[in-house]
């Protein structure tokens, strides 16, 4: 008899519902996130079972790798995509683990990709630093505006890198504002330290890389942007097709149609928000150093506005990295933009 797994996961435990062909309910627990517990739980149906579905949140790593090592067929599901009925009248943990359990068993179950596990640890870095360079940023931000604030003048980023405690002491501020700005510059050397720590181990890790390669081709990505899309990415392989990537990368409109009117929009937030960052980046590079890219963006500004043209651009060049990426070929700049 083919029995089905869901597992709804949380941060502290995980509702088990093991079900039947008829979707019976054979077995229902809540387990603490303990592997040798929720091993043994599932030993007993291990024969029978079809798969394991596991809901994607946050802290799935553990218990998917634990499964896998297991030998375990296990499905990761991608909850944005997931509905159930909305009439019901109650939906808890165990219903919501049944209905994963159900899914598999009809073939409907809506997958996420399980992205290798000796590959996440570099992905993750990858995005460790963006989230440093994002608290930069706001460092950065912090200091001209105290500085604005304090003597109406403007103070450039670049400037604000430069900045040292001669240079603050000079400003001649007030005790208490010196000391703000002071703390704020020291938060901003510290995390510029280690971004430069985390830029020099990425770049170990992916500079042979062929795709590392193949992505540098590209106008306007550079060493940052061709990590952040390899990594990202992932296999090519897993996309069915240019379009797929391009949606994932969110470049491509969300809405809903109905005799040529508009009647709505999709989740806009569906995709990879690195991946989407990544390439409007590129596009903002690629017009400057690009003289096609340059033309392909005025073209698309006078017809619509600027945020529409980058959003094209980005598409233009996503577009074009999954093709070199499927093929292994460089960039194609006739292949491009005509």
């Amino acid at each position: 008899m083919d029995k089905f797994c869901g597992i709804d996961l949380h941060s502290n435990n995980s509702v088990i519902v093991v079900s039947d062909e008829a979707d019976r309910v054979l077995y229902q627990r809540r387990l603490p996130n303990d592997p040798i517990q929720i091993r043994a739980a599932l030993a007993t149906h291990r024969g029978d079972l079809v798969g394991v579905v596991i809901e994607a949140t946050f802290n799935w790593y553990w218990l998917v790798d634990e499964l896998m090592s297991d030998g375990y067929r296990v499905h990761l599901a991608n909850p944005a995509a997931i509905r159930q009925y909305e009439g019901l009248k109650y939906s808890g943990d165990f219903t919501d683990a049944a209905h994963l359990a159900q899914l598999l068993r009809l073939g409907l179950l809506p997958e996420g990709y399980i992205y290798p596990a000796d590959e996440r640890p570099i992905r993750d870095l990858c995005r460790k630093r963006m989230q440093l360079v994002q608290c930069r940023t706001a460092q950065i931000l912090a200091i001209e505006n105290l500085f604005s604030r304090h003597t109406g003048a403007q103070m450039e980023g670049e400037c604000v890198k430069q900045l040292d405690e001669i240079q603050i002491n000079g400003f001649n501020f007030p005790p208490d504002v010196k000391l703000a700005m002071q703390a704020n510059l020291a938060v901003l050397k510290t995390l510029q330290e280690e971004i430069t720590i985390i830029e020099k181990r990425l770049l170990e890790r992916v500079r042979l890389r062929r795709d590392y390669a193949l992505l540098k081709s590209v106008p306007g990505i550079g060493p940052v942007l061709a990590t952040t899309i390899m990594l990202e990415t992932g296999t090519i392989s897993r996309f069915n097709n240019v379009g797929n990537f391009s949606s994932y990368c969110r470049c491509v409109d969300s809405r809903r149609e109905s005799n040529n009117k508009k009647k709505g929009e999709g989740n806009t937030k569906n995709g990879n928000k690195y991946l989407a960052w990544a390439f409007v980046e590129a596009a903002n590079f690629a017009i400057r150093s690009c003289p096609e890219a340059r033309r392909f963006y005025e073209r698309k500004k006078r017809a619509r506005n600027r945020i529409v043209a980058i959003k094209a651009l980005a598409h233009k060049l996503a577009r074009a990295c999954y093709h070199m990426l499927r093929e292994q070929k460089p960039f194609e700049i006739n292949r491009c933009f005509g």
